[in-house]
């Protein structure tokens, strides 16, 4: 099936009141037309200078989300270029984030990404880590960032209910931060878990956000 097929037909799969980010990265400017032209206009890049490039070629209305590891020497090139940063994974780059942020003049909206996943080579805040953040309420230090919530990934495995209990954790912290640690957040409203092989699961146990690449463009070339 062609990239509008494959979109046409995952849009019917996924429940009102979940986005999708149509994970763009490692494809080419002429595929991502092809889902901007299906009505598709949310996209997500892991690498800034593949990102940059990208934004030159297509069309500005596109909301471009970046969801890859955010090493804090390209910060400065990032902001206020993208929609929002998913991948939040330590204080040092909020801060940097938010720094960069006000002096650009403009407010980045970010999630914060938790790691439950078993693997040590992914990144992201222990949910201890994350639940002190927001117990000691650092966030209201920040000027020019908006935290909208969580993301996460499940451990890399076949075991689907490993799989779950990930993205029931990544729930579990996303829910206690927005009803019990620090109700009075406002615009905290945004739970991203979920790729291609998992996004079912992830919806279930209440993703909001979901990232889908294969299943849309195919192999990575």
């Amino acid at each position: 099936m062609s990239v509008a097929e494959e979109l046409e037909k995952l849009k019917t799969e996924i429940p009102a009141g979940v986005n999708l980010v149509a994970v763009s990265k490692f494809h080419p400017a002429e595929m991502i037309r092809e889902a901007y032209a299906e009505g598709q206009r949310l996209f997500g890049e892991s690498r800034v200078q593949e990102l940059l490039e990208k934004i030159k070629e297509l069309p500005d209305d596109i909301k471009w989300h970046f969801i890859g590891h955010l090493q804090t020497n390209k910060v400065k090139q990032l902001v206020g270029n993208v929609s929002m940063i998913e991948s939040v994974d330590s204080e040092r780059l909020l801060d940097l984030i938010d720094a960069e942020s006000e002096k650009k003049g403009v407010m980045t909206r970010v999630l914060m990404q938790v790691h439950v996943a078993k693997e040590e080579t992914k990144f992201g805040f222990l949910p201890a880590e994350l639940k002190e953040y927001f117990s000691s309420r650092k966030f209201e230090q920040l000027t020019n960032t908006h935290i909208c919530g969580v993301m996460g990934m499940a451990s890399n495995t076949d075991d689907l209910e490993r799989v779950r209990e990930d993205f029931r954790s990544i729930a579990n912290i996303y829910n206690e931060i927005k009803t019990v640690i620090s109700p009075d957040l406002r615009g905290f409203d945004t739970l991203s878990m979920g790729m291609s092989h998992d996004w079912k699961i992830a919806v279930e146990e209440g993703a909001n956000l979901i990232r889908i690449g294969s299943r849309i463009f195919g192999d990575r070339y």
